[in-house]
């Protein structure tokens, strides 16, 4: 009877234990949480764009962050494109017209200035190269328009294509919705890991799969457009392409299917069109990292080899990578 009455003890100690560092984890993981936004979302701001008036509703409205003290902010290009002006409103309420100071629009990311005799509170920025699926994030932005908010998830995937040679993507269960893009995809720390960008949605709403621009590509980008207004690194147009794998002369290959294609820029005008299939780049077999590692150290004229299957005909053509358009002016 007291081996059983000591066993009873012993289990309820046990649960107690148990119950007491789960509800300490469960403290101390919203304690992180709490810190990381307060360490943060004073850097995040909302953005309203218009077009030829100042109007705006709640279509115009989209997310930035803080970038430097000096009032740098970097959103998203396709919350500001084709709009010719910008304000911006800081966590304080404070609202400020923006220089469009330029955008890439391949990468998203467009860089705004904002005069102010107060100093501002820009985010801390870590390496992304460090990310790992599993890492625990928040995104922080203006959904809808109702006002900054916080959501909470994971990294799901690192390197998303999503058919753009020119980007890749954190993809993150946090919830982002329109309004979110141009916000910051934070880390447990507070730092700035992404720009949150797109939603993968049948509905136009949230659905589990967010996509950030990786921290890195933000501060390249977003340093080359402070400093020469406009992006100096290769670009041979704007495509998208799709992985294909065919069998020719009774050998399987893999090549990337030209899906989509802007008539403009060097690839359009050396006669690539949609349905043409990239065999090899620069002598190397022809998949996606091949073209994105090709274009990502690209510099202005470049030549980038491409061997394409075009109706069944291999053709070889050369391309001089040329300067981006600059779609913000």
């Amino acid at each position: 009877m007291k081996l059983l009455q000591r066993t009873k003890i012993n289990y309820l100690i046990v649960i107690s234990i148990t119950i007491f560092l789960s509800w300490a984890f469960f403290l101390n993981e919203n304690n992180r949480f709490v810190s990381a936004t307060k360490n943060s979302i004073k850097s995040v701001v909302t953005v309203y764009s218009y077009g030829n008036s100042r109007i705006y509703n709640n279509d115009n409205v989209g997310s930035g962050v803080i970038f430097s003290e000096d009032g740098y902010i970097v959103t998203n290009f396709h919350v500001i494109s084709n709009n010719k002006f910008v304000r911006v409103k800081l966590h304080n309420g404070e609202e400020y017209e923006a220089k469009i100071i330029g955008g890439d629009s391949n990468a998203d990311i467009a860089v705004l200035k904002i005069k102010t005799d107060n100093q501002l509170e820009a985010i801390t920025i870590s390496d992304s190269e460090d990310l790992k699926v599993g890492d625990k994030v928040l995104a922080i932005g203006n959904p809808y328009g109702i006002g900054i908010s916080v959501s909470n998830g994971i990294i799901s995937a690192t390197g998303r294509d999503y058919g753009n040679p020119y980007l890749e993507l954190i993809q993150t269960d946090a919830a982002i919705n329109p309004g979110n893009s141009g916000g910051a995809l934070i880390n447990e720390k507070g730092n700035l890991i992404g720009i949150n960008t797109k939603i993968f949605s049948k509905t136009g709403a949230y659905q589990g799969l967010g996509f950030a621009i990786p921290s890195n590509n933000i501060v390249e980008i977003a340093t080359e457009l402070i400093k020469y207004g406009k992006i100096r690194s290769g670009w041979i147009g704007n495509f998208r392409v799709s992985p294909i794998r065919l069998r020719l002369n009774n050998k399987l290959i893999n090549g990337l299917r030209i899906v989509e294609i802007d008539e403009s820029g060097p690839l359009f005008n050396k006669g690539t069109r949609v349905n043409d299939i990239i065999i090899s780049i620069n002598g190397d077999i022809g998949n996606w990292n091949n073209l994105t590692s090709s274009l990502k150290y690209a510099t202005l004229g470049n030549d980038i080899i491409f061997e394409i299957l075009k109706n069944n005909q291999y053709k070889t053509i050369e391309i001089k990578s040329d300067e981006i358009k600059d779609l913000t002016r």
